[in-house]
């Protein structure tokens, strides 16, 4: 055998070596996702998945991140009844939650879609809507003295696939997150009716009207706007 040949071999040898040591160590899996960013309120902590930086943290209660590159906006924020306040988006259209549990927390998973508003009063082309219409998956956890919310906003732009309920923005996005988080009891936690700029009694009444509504009353909300 020439010395040529040898070498071919050894070139072949040395590729199939380095390529069983991508695959067993996962590094071909084409999940560039693996890089993890930590975060930590007063209220929960975690991981998000990907490079995330902090954007707003005016609120002591409520905090903004952004993944740039998969353009990924997540906003968490506690409350003193997150359930109520679901109650009220599904008046809305956000309804049915997929109900999962992690870490011994129970989270109810919704998804829906928003498009942005715009003034042009020109017919719109329907692809153009899909591709500027903004996915969004609300995760919601009520404690018993506090409830948490996670709110994740995926640009029509984006790279990440988020039109299939379980599609990469789920699995690759979501669930790792949720399955990171810890959630923390805190003080002074604002409270539902008074960010409704309502009293106690008031936004019990409205709550009251809302469920009406919801089990077949349709004029319960009238009056009420």
């Amino acid at each position: 055998m020439n010395d040529k040949n040898i070498i071919i071999i050894l070139i072949i040898v040395a590729i199939i070596a380095v390529a069983g040591f991508i695959f067993a160590f996962g590094l071909f899996d084409g999940n560039e996702n693996m890089e993890t960013t930590p975060f930590k309120t007063d209220f929960m902590e975690g991981s998000f998945v990907g490079n995330v930086t902090l954007e707003n943290d005016k609120e002591k209660f409520m905090h903004s991140y952004e993944d740039k590159k998969h353009k990924i906006t997540y906003n968490i924020s506690t409350i003193d009844n997150s359930s109520a306040l679901m109650e009220i988006y599904e008046l809305q259209g956000v309804t049915n939650p997929e109900q999962r549990n992690f870490n011994g927390n129970d989270w109810n998973i919704y998804f829906t879609k928003a498009v942005p508003t715009t003034n042009s009063t020109n017919n719109s082309d329907d692809n153009s809507d899909n591709n500027n219409s903004m996915n969004i998956i609300i995760c919601e956890s009520q404690a018993k003295k506090q409830g948490y919310l996670i709110y994740i906003i995926i640009d029509g732009s984006s790279d990440i696939n988020s039109t299939n309920i379980y599609g990469e923005s789920y699995t690759d996005y979501v669930e790792p997150l949720l399955k990171s988080i810890v959630l923390k009891e805190s003080k002074n936690v604002p409270r539902i009716h008074e960010e409704f700029g309502l009293t106690k009694e008031q936004f019990k009444h409205q709550i009251e009207l809302v469920r009406e509504y919801k089990s077949g009353n349709a004029s319960a909300l009238q009056g009420n706007q």
